[in-house]
């Protein structure tokens, strides 16, 4: 059962989240391929992205006796930890939000359409939605140190009891196409209870996962239709990655070859 439109450097990176991040390991390359092909990824598939991620900063490699193998960087760590952090504590359910919005004002010149665009793309990744004009809101206080500085503007404060937040959030974000999602992963993961292979179950369940989250917004749950189907749907990731955790370790343990990380 693998996820709408998962790349090989999705699952890749979801393998490198449950079995290197923390570890203090480097993974043989045939161990990334033997357990990649479990869930259907091509050998080539995955030495291309062993070399990719590799030439990226995201890989570096380890060789021991006459055997390569793959360890993290400064680079894939904060990745990943990052990732750690939006599937185990921060989630999909925002239910602890403070009230507070983030304003985003930018202004680029007309001929600079392509710059408009890609910070159009990078505000949407980050959680920002349009109100109008240049004017972008995200609820609590999104990091936007990595966008264009100098032509935007950040605020940063409440709504006035006059303003309709949820109406303002149907109109700055495509709530249908989030709910979709959500909706979609609930069809996917309801439908197949039977895992034959719990390791590459987990890996995609998780890639699955993973890919839905981090287009999600966070918007707070007290302003979203009723029945917001991400509630649901982060119960039973839980809830399956719990059932799945014990057998995909013990297939790891005996088909993963590591060594110590050394750094070097």
């Amino acid at each position: 059962m693998a996820p709408p439109s998962a790349s090989a450097s999705a699952i890749m990176l979801t393998f490198l989240g449950e079995h290197l991040f923390d570890h203090g390991v480097c993974v043989y390359s045939g161990s990334v391929i033997d357990v990649l092909a479990r869930a259907g990824v091509s050998e080539e598939a995955t030495r291309s992205t062993l070399t990719r991620m590799t030439a990226r900063g995201l890989l570096r490699r380890q060789r021991s006796g006459r055997r390569m193998y793959f360890g993290l960087t400064p680079h894939s760590t904060r990745v990943l930890r990052d990732g750690a952090v939006r599937l185990w504590q921060t989630g999909a359910v925002n239910r602890d939000w403070d009230g507070t919005w983030t304003l985003l004002a930018f202004s680029l010149p007309g001929e600079r359409q392509r710059e408009r665009h890609d910070l159009r793309a990078s505000l949407a990744w980050s959680g920002f939605g349009p109100v109008q004009g240049g004017l972008w809101i995200a609820p609590g206080a999104p990091d936007v140190s990595h966008l264009l500085a100098g032509h935007i503007r950040v605020f940063r404060g409440t709504a006035d009891p006059s303003t309709d937040v949820a109406e303002m959030i149907a109109g700055a974000y495509d709530l249908p196409a989030l709910a979709a999602r959500y909706e979609d992963f609930l069809a996917r993961w309801s439908a197949d209870p039977a895992f034959d292979d719990p390791l590459a179950t987990k890996l995609l369940l998780v890639t699955d996962w993973l890919q839905i989250i981090r287009r999600d917004p966070r918007l707070p749950v007290s302003h979203l239709p009723s029945q917001w189907p991400a509630v649901e749907a982060q119960e039973m990731f839980f809830r399956l990655n719990e059932t799945l955790a014990d057998p995909a370790a013990k297939i790891a343990a005996a088909l993963l070859e590591t060594v110590p990380d050394t750094g070097e």
